[in-house]
């Protein structure tokens, strides 16, 4: 009996120095660098990934994560696509339209605003109170911008004459200044940007209004999380943590939007503290709500999606038959 606990305790003995060394191996294993391109400058509606950096979220799950600025959608689509970065925020219309134009091999691997922020902001001085209040007016624009794209369906959903409005390109740069002098009556903006450009604005004793897209029931998907296609293949265990993390930072920068706020300033010095609160306030809507409680938190369903593919096909000209399920893999999102 004594030679039977003897071997006991050396069983066990063996057992927890393995254990130990395979803990000190995974504490001491490298993490996966990896490089986040979102899709335009850090303002307040990119806090969460700053904010998580800073609280060590991807840390946690193995990755050195580098969070860098992107310059719009279809520019972060490429730079995935072609391997100068890991992932990426980017808006699933450019997704879409560039896996069926070129077949980019990236896909939305995570949707995060599940209706657009697409909006036009007035001045409340104006008397423009919707959409059919823009007739006549001028709008100001950039080539190619989709809220332009999209205005002809926003327009017919509102009972608007699309045809009676007068777009006049400008830099953008200079939209927000020369609504503000009355030189347009109309400038497109996502409806997060609301706060800082309003502050301008009351400056110069106005006040902006926000004429949402989606009020009209123009609910449109539009900013995701994306990968490469070879990163979903070669890499799908790196593909799940990235993702945790990402849910673990939006879930925490919602509850903690002041703290959230202070460390997204601290990676981004040029950032006012209140403008990135103003602007976190209205982006957590449209990534919590009930569609995304009806979803699970990063997941599409198939009616919302089939919408916002029509609406994209015939801003942009493409293929109304061709399924848009080719450009989306949810399958590595964590359920929630």
């Amino acid at each position: 009996m004594k030679h039977l606990y003897l071997r006991l305790a050396a069983a066990i003995a063996a057992a927890a120095g393995a254990a130990l060394g395979a803990t000190s191996i995974s504490a001491g294993a490298a993490l996966d660098k990896v490089h986040l391109q979102t899709d335009w400058i850090p303002s307040g509606e990119h806090a969460m990934y700053f904010a998580g950096w800073e609280k060590g979220f991807w840390k946690d799950e193995g990755i050195d994560i580098n969070v860098t600025r992107g310059y719009g959608s279809g520019d972060t689509v490429s730079k995935v696509g072609a391997g100068a970065a890991d992932f990426g925020v980017a808006d699933i219309a450019a997704v879409m339209t560039a896996r069926q134009r070129t077949d980019m091999p990236v896909k939305t691997i995570m949707q995060l605003y599940t209706h657009s922020p697409h909006s036009l902001f007035v001045l409340k001085s104006s008397g423009i109170t919707d959409f059919k209040g823009l007739e006549g007016k001028r709008i100001s624009i950039t080539p190619g911008n989709s809220h332009k794209l999209y205005f002809p369906a926003v327009a017919e959903k509102s009972g608007t004459d699309a045809s009676k409005i007068i777009w006049t390109n400008t830099d953008a740069s200079a939209m927000a200044a020369m609504l503000i002098a009355k030189r347009i009556d109309a400038a497109p903006f996502y409806s997060m940007h609301h706060y800082y450009q309003n502050k301008a604005a009351m400056r110069s004793g106005e006040e902006i209004v926000v004429l949402p897209f989606e009020k009209v029931g123009f609910t449109i998907y539009s900013a995701s999380i994306i990968a490469s296609d070879k990163m979903l293949q070669e890499n799908p265990d790196l593909v799940k943590r990235f993702l945790r993390a990402t849910q673990r930072s939006f879930e925490w920068a919602r509850d903690n939007q002041v703290e959230a706020c202070q460390l997204h300033v601290k990676k981004n010095p040029v950032v006012e503290q209140d403008d990135c609160e103003g602007s976190m306030r209205a982006t957590v809507k449209f990534v919590f709500n009930d569609h995304s409680k009806s979803t699970g938190l990063g997941q599409i369903d198939d009616a919302r999606l089939a919408f916002t593919y029509e609406n994209v096909a015939s801003a942009q000209g493409l293929d109304a038959t061709w399924d848009p399920h080719q450009a989306i893999d949810t399958s590595h999102v964590p359920a929630n």
